[in-house]
């Protein structure tokens, strides 16, 4: 808690005077672009990541960056990914796994976390994509963790196409999904390209959005 305090007086103190305007701005709403739902494990910092300021990102994090198929019961990933695509608006849907991910090590063997049955529980769903990577290598184990990892955003990539407010967006083109993995060690992330079926680099992945903005740039430096 000692560092968690001192942190909070060193936000006050700079990071917070540096964004004074935009707080005030946020104080009176919010209109992010992008839901990014991730894995609520501690390496991951989805702002860090992605380089972005507060109000950019509708964040939602679990363990396994898990989205469950809609049903009518309600709950916590299903109503925040209501509010953010049917109140906020946004454009952009997100779901990014990542290396070493504890909840896929836990897809791998779920017969072992009798200790923690909600968490057992949890990953059910995911149980899809741990299937798919033993047909595709004829084994599901820890050697096959970046292929569970991959397969996993993919599934819940899925899962988010069956709730209603997703596919009336989808249907009508006002929202993309995106899905990515994130590398802890080495500070990048992949791409899930559908035209190759396959997760590539950010920049292969969006290098017509790269180009365009680097056009940008230098209409504007001219």
């Amino acid at each position: 808690m000692d560092k968690l305090i001192s942190g909070l007086a060193k936000f006050q103190s700079s990071p917070y005077e540096d964004r004074k305007e935009l707080f005030a701005e946020l104080a009176n709403g919010q209109s992010p672009e992008v839901l990014f739902i991730t894995c609520a494990d501690s390496r991951i910092d989805p702002n860090l990541v992605t380089q972005t300021e507060p109000g950019d990102l509708f964040v939602i994090r679990n363990a396994g960056n898990i989205v469950p198929p809609h049903t009518k019961i309600a709950g916590g990933v299903t109503a925040s990914i209501e509010f953010a695509v049917a109140a906020l608006g946004v454009k952009h849907i997100v779901v990014c796994g990542h290396t070493d991910c504890g909840a896929m090590k836990g897809a791998l063997n779920t017969a072992a976390l009798s200790d923690l049955p909600h968490v057992q529980q949890w990953l059910d769903n995911s149980r899809a994509a741990v299937e798919v990577v033993k047909a595709r290598h004829g084994q599901a184990t820890s050697a096959e963790l970046g292929s569970v990892t991959e397969q996993n955003v993919l599934l819940q990539l899925q899962h988010l196409r069956t709730h209603p407010a997703v596919a009336s967006k989808l249907s009508s083109g006002d929202v993309d999904l995106h899905g990515w993995v994130y590398d802890i060690e080495h500070g990048t992330v992949s791409a899930y390209d559908d035209k190759q079926d396959k997760f590539v680099t950010v920049e292969e992945r969006y290098a017509s959005l790269v180009a365009a903005s680097e056009a940008l740039k230098e209409v504007k430096s001219a």
